[in-house]
C-alpha cells in the first residue's frame, strides 16, 4: 500500500463551476426503499492510444460496477448510448439524445499521458435535465494504480449526488477459511471493496481470528492460535512485519483499537472472569477496566472515544452495555429477548451495529446508542460479525450456511445498505469470515 499512495499524486482540481444554486440532482439515501437513480456512465476518451485507451474503457467500468453496488444507482447499458466519447469530450453533452434514453446524470471524462509517463484522468458529472455541470476534477497517477482512480472517481460522485461521503476507496480484511472441517486453514487476507487486488497476509501457519483496521488503516490488530497459544498481534500492512503486543496470562479477546490509534482495547479471562483492558502501544501496561463476576468482552469504542459498547451475561442474559471509556456509567442499551453480540461503534456515531440469536435463528441488527430504535436487517443460519464502511451506510459481515447433507460449513463475505436493502455477496477465492472495513485508502 505504501507504494501506491507514494505513486498516487491528486490534482483534484476543478474543469468547470459547480452546479447553479437553484437546482438539484439529489438521491435520498436515507429512505427505507426507493428506485435506482438511472446514470449513464460513457467510456472516456483516450487522447492517446495505448494504454490511456485501455484505462479510458475500464475506469468507467468501475464506476458503473461501484455505483450499481451501491443500490442508489442504476447505470444504463451503453448499447443505449448515442453520443461518442470524444464528441462527449470535446463538445459536451447533447442533453436531449441522455435525455430520450432516461438517463437523470451523466458521467464522461478522458485519459491523457504525460510526458513523464504518467496518467491525467479527468472526469466531469452532469445533470442532465438541468444541462449542467455538478462537478468536475482531474487525477495524476502512474499506470498501476488505475483502478484506484475509479475508486476515488466514484466516491466523489456519491457524495455529490446523496450529499453522504463515499466508501468505494477503502479495503476489506477478512479470515480466508479452507480445507476440511477438523483441519480448517485460517489466513488473514485483504483485498479492495469489491473483491480486486486480493491478497493473503499470512500463511495459514497459525489460525487467525478477528482482524481489525487502526484508524489510520496502515497495521492490524488479531488474534492468532499457536504454539504459544491465542495471542494478540499488530500486523503492518506495508512492510508486512508482525508484532506480538503482550504476553497476557489469560485468553485474550476481540481487539480493536483506539479512535487514536494509540491504544488497543480487548478482553481478557483471568482469575475466572472475564473483563476489558485497554493498553497503550507506548507503554504494552494493559489496563482493566470492567470487574465484575460476569463474561464482559467484545468491546468497541464511540468515534469521539469517549464511550465504549460492550456485551456482558451481568444482567442474567448477553445483552449489549455501554460505559464511559475509564469504565464508569455502565448503562444497559437491549432489552430484547435471546442474546445479543459483537456490538460495534458506526464511525458516524449514530448507530451500533450488533448480531442477535434467537430461536435458533441469527440476526444483524442495528440500534441508537441510547437503546431506541433497534432494527434487525438480515437474518440467516449463523450470520455473524458486522463491520461497518467509512461512511456508516453500509455493513459487511459473514454468513454460514450448511452444506453436504450438513456435515460442512460455507463461510461467505456479505454487504448491505443499514436500511435491509441491496445485500449482496462479496466474491473471495476461498470461504471468508469476520471481516472488517477499512478507514477510506490514505
Amino acid at each position: 500500500m505504501k507504494k501506491l499512495v507514494l505513486a498516487l499524486t491528486l490534482l483534484m482540481m476543478p474543469i468547470v463551476a459547480a452546479m447553479p444554486a437553484n437546482a438539484e440532482l439529489r438521491v435520498d439515501i436515507t429512505r427505507g426503499t426507493l428506485e435506482p437513480m438511472p446514470i449513464a456512465v460513457s467510456p472516456f476518451n483516450p487522447e492517446v492510444q495505448g494504454q490511456a485507451a485501455t484505462y479510458a474503457a475500464q475506469i468507467p467500468k468501475v464506476i458503473a460496477a461501484d455505483l450499481a453496488g451501491s443500490g442508489l444507482f442504476k447505470p444504463i447499458n451503453a448499447r443505449a448510448f448515442v453520443q461518442d466519447p470524444n464528441s462527449l469530450h470535446n463538445a459536451g453533452p447533447r442533453f436531449g439524445e441522455w435525455r430520450a434514453i432516461g438517463a437523470q446524470a451523466l458521467i464522461s471524462g478522458a485519459v491523457t499521458q504525460t510526458a513523464d509517463g504518467r496518467a491525467r484522468v479527468e472526469f466531469r458529472l452532469w445533470d442532465v435535465f438541468g444541462q449542467s455541470q455538478l462537478i468536475g476534477k482531474a487525477y495524476m497517477t502512474n499506470d498501476q494504480n488505475w483502478r484506484r482512480i475509479a475508486h476515488m472517481i466514484s466516491d466523489e460522485i456519491y457524495m455529490r449526488l446523496t450529499g453522504e461521503a463515499g466508501y468505494f476507496d477503502s479495503r476489506i480484511v477478512y479470515v480466508a477459511e479452507n480445507g476440511p472441517p477438523t483441519k480448517r486453514v485460517k489466513r488473514l487476507a485483504i483485498m479492495d471493496q469489491d473483491g480486486f487486488n486480493h491478497k493473503y497476509l499470512t500463511n495459514g501457519a497459525e489460525m487467525v481470528l478477528t482482524p481489525r483496521f487502526s484508524p489510520n488503516q496502515q497495521k492490524l490488530a488479531y488474534m492468532a492460535f499457536g504454539s504459544r497459544g491465542p495471542n494478540v498481534y499488530l500486523y503492518e500492512i506495508n512492510t508486512g512485519r508482525h508484532e506480538l503486543i503482550g504476553n497476557f496470562p489469560g485468553m485474550t479477546f476481540a481487539p480493536r483499537f483506539s479512535p487514536d490509534g494509540q491504544s488497543v482495547i480487548f478482553s481478557m479471562a483471568k482469575g475466572g472472569n472475564t473483563d476489558i483492558y485497554t493498553m497503550s502501544l507506548a507503554s504494552r501496561q494493559p489496563r482493566r477496566i470492567t470487574s465484575s463476576s460476569s463474561i464482559d468482552t467484545s468491546p468497541s469504542f464511540s468515534p469521539d472515544g469517549r464511550r465504549i459498547v460492550f456485551e456482558s451475561d451481568r444482567g442474567g442474559s448477553q445483552q449489549l452495555y455501554t460505559m464511559n471509556s475509564d469504565g464508569s456509567g455502565v448503562q444497559r442499551i437491549t432489552f430484547g429477548n435471546g442474546r445479543y453480540a459483537n456490538p460495534v461503534w458506526s464511525p458516524r456515531g449514530d448507530l451500533i451495529a450488533f448480531t442477535r440469536m434467537y430461536k435458533g435463528k441469527f440476526y444483524i441488527g442495528v440500534i441508537r446508542p441510547d437503546g431506541k430504535g433497534e432494527r434487525l436487517i438480515t437474518t440467516a443460519y449463523h450470520v455473524e460479525g458486522p463491520s461497518w464502511s467509512p461512511n456508516g451506510r453500509v455493513l459487511t459481515y459473514f454468513k454460514e450456511n450448511p452444506i453436504a447433507g450438513g456435515m460442512q460449513r460455507q463461510a461467505r463475505v456479505y454487504t448491505i445498505d443499514i436500511t435491509g436493502n441491496n445485500e449482496r455477496w462479496l466474491r473471495t477465492p476461498v470461504d471468508g469470515s469476520d471481516p472488517a472495513w477499512s478507514p477510506l485508502n490514505p
